[in-house]
Parts: C-alpha cells; structure tokens; sequence
C-alpha cells in the first residue's frame, strides 16, 4: 500500500514538470497579446470619446446655428440647412462609436476565448496537483499512524518484558525461599536426629 502511495507520487510529480520553456514561450505571446489587446481596447475608448466630442461639438454648433437663423430672413431654410449638417454629423460621430464598440466586445470576446483555453490546457495540471497533494497526505497520514502504531508496539512490547521480568523475580524469589524452607527443615530433623541420639546413650 505504501509502495503504491510512494508510486503515484512520483508520477505525479513527474507530470508535474512540465517544459519550462514552453510555458515561458506561452508567457512572453500572452504578454504580447494582453499588449495587441490594449492597444485596441485604448483605440476603442478613442473612438467613442471622439464620437461624444464630435456629438457634443454638433450639437453645440446647431444651437448656435438656430439662434443665427432666427436673425434670418428665411429661417426654416437656414434651420433645414444646420439640420442636415448636426444630422450628417451626428451619423458620422455614431459610426465612430459603433465601431469603439464593436472593437471593444471583439477584444472581450477573445479575452473569453483566451480565458477558456488557458482554463482547459490547466485543468490536467491542477487535477494532477490535486491528486498529488491528497496523495501527499494521505503518505503523511499514514506515516503517522506507522509511527504511533510502532510507539504502541514498543510500549507493549517494554510492558511485556517487564512483566516477564516480574515473573521471574517472583519465580527466583520463590525458589529461594523453598531452598531456605528445606535447609531450616533439613536443619531440623538432623537437631531431632541428634538429641534422639543423645537420649539413647543415656
């Protein structure tokens, strides 16, 4: 189990190490792009300041024109005429901001775009870092429970041998008083022997 844990840490680590210079490669065109996309996202914002500033400016120049008119004698002709210019000018300031925005949401478009192809080149990687840290914790776990069964063990293992030890002190110190008890008795009867002895000869 553990042989098979070490094994699939080693191959996800080696998945892991991707080509360096690739990835840097893949880094410098990003960089380029996120570069090409600025550019047109600043030429898009360009475009719709100079579309309100050229709205603003035929605006301002048809109020001016209406008031001049009214001066004249034929005014709704001279109205008609500042009309149609503020109307030629407000389509041109329009097509202006149509195409800001228009570069605006295709810049967007492909930022999603880019978005998503990073994500999905990525997710091996990440399910691989995934799979290699539970697997790096599931040997860490492991190896703690290893050390604290190896601590019971050798717990178990001291108790035992003391209890052995106990045995056989208790042991020694029995035979040792049986060793006693049959020296006091030997003792014994060879004293009853001799003062049997004694008594006879008198």
């Amino acid at each position: 189990m553990e042989n098979r844990s070490l094994s699939v840490v080693a191959g996800l680590i080696v998945l892991l190490a991707l080509p360096f210079a690739t990835l840097a490669a893949e880094g410098e065109v990003s960089a380029d792009q996120q570069a090409a996309w600025q550019m047109r996202l600043d030429k898009a914002a360009a475009l719709q300041a100079e579309s309100k500033a050229r709205q603003d400016e035929a605006d301002e120049l048809l109020t001016k024109r209406n008031a001049e008119c009214a001066t004249k004698f034929l005014i709704n002709d001279c109205r008609n005429a500042a009309a149609r210019e503020h109307l030629k000018t407000t389509r041109e300031a329009r097509r202006l901001g149509i195409d800001g925005r228009a570069i605006e949401r295709e810049v967007k478009r492909e930022q999603l775009s880019d978005r998503n192809r990073v994500q999905a080149e990525e997710a091996p990687r990440r399910a691989a870092d995934l799979e290699l840290r539970q697997a790096e914790s599931m040997n860490a776990r492991q190896a703690a429970e290893d050390k604290m069964a190896a601590t019971r063990a050798a717990k178990a293992a001291k108790a035992a041998e003391g209890e052995k030890r106990k045995i056989a002190e208790a042991e020694k110190q029995r035979k040792k008083q049986a060793d006693h008890d049959a020296r006091v008795a030997q003792k014994k009867r060879e004293a009853e022997q001799r003062a049997a002895q004694a008594a006879e000869k008198k």
